[in-house]
């Protein structure tokens, strides 16, 4: 059993994650921006070893507050799962572009991620296997010209090319780096059209991290399993 730490976790994936590391026995910070309003969320802490956290990880001041009230715990994975969309994707194009929504969706979904890895650092390191894993999507491979959401696409590229940079950077530190694809989920965001459910992918990702290692850090999978292509 571990102590993991996962944003983004009052609803969709990131509340399937949840469920599935406070069914199987581990200890769950589930961090959301308003946990309040987390019902499910506060429903699954009352019965399970989970701990809701407010997080929001676009602002730097929250992001100390997760670190400090973690403190002294040693948190063995972070599941880096909090995004957002970018804003309407008529407005995501090569023509268009909401310029603000654009700037968030960086904020959020790339520069986020590094917020909470590098405040948690200290926690990863008193680990024996200490792993990040941070949510993507396909439309962030640079192999996958698909003219959709440019905005959104943009910013899971850069995360993507950070996590890849960072894991060699971390492995001579004991920490495992990877990203993951979730699938087409039906989400908020992925629609009710969509392929897979929540808890689908998330047992998914669960699988995924239980095998990412020293060995093989710096790896892009998606939900199922397979390689991803850069």
């Amino acid at each position: 059993m571990g102590n993991i730490v996962i944003t983004g976790s009052n609803r969709g994936i990131g509340l399937a994650l949840t469920t599935v590391y406070a069914q199987r026995g581990d200890t769950v910070f589930a961090c959301c921006r308003t946990p309040g309003k987390a019902k499910e969320l506060q429903a699954l802490a009352k019965n399970h070893a989970v701990t809701v956290v407010a997080l929001d990880v676009g602002d730097d001041k929250s992001v100390a507050a997760l670190a400090k009230q973690i403190g002294s715990t040693t948190v063995d994975t972070l599941i880096n799962n909090a995004g957002v969309s970018g804003g309407p994707t008529e407005r995501q194009t090569a023509t268009s572009m909401d310029f603000a929504a654009w700037a968030e969706a960086f904020n959020v979904n790339a520069l986020g991620p590094v917020r909470v890895m590098q405040a948690l650092l200290p926690a990863l390191k008193r680990s024996r296997s200490a792993k990040v894993m941070s949510v993507t999507s396909q439309l962030g491979a640079i192999s996958l010209d698909m003219a959709f959401a440019l905005g959104y696409s943009a910013s899971k590229a850069a995360l993507n090319k950070f996590m890849r940079l960072a894991a060699s950077e971390l492995k001579p530190q004991g920490i495992a780096v990877g990203v993951i694809h979730p699938g087409w989920v039906k989400t908020d965001m992925g629609g009710p059209g969509a392929s897979i459910t929540p808890s689908e992918s998330a047992a998914g990702i669960a699988n995924v991290v239980d095998q990412l290692s020293l060995q093989n850090t710096g790896g892009f999978w998606k939900w199922n399993g397979s390689r991803h292509e850069w």
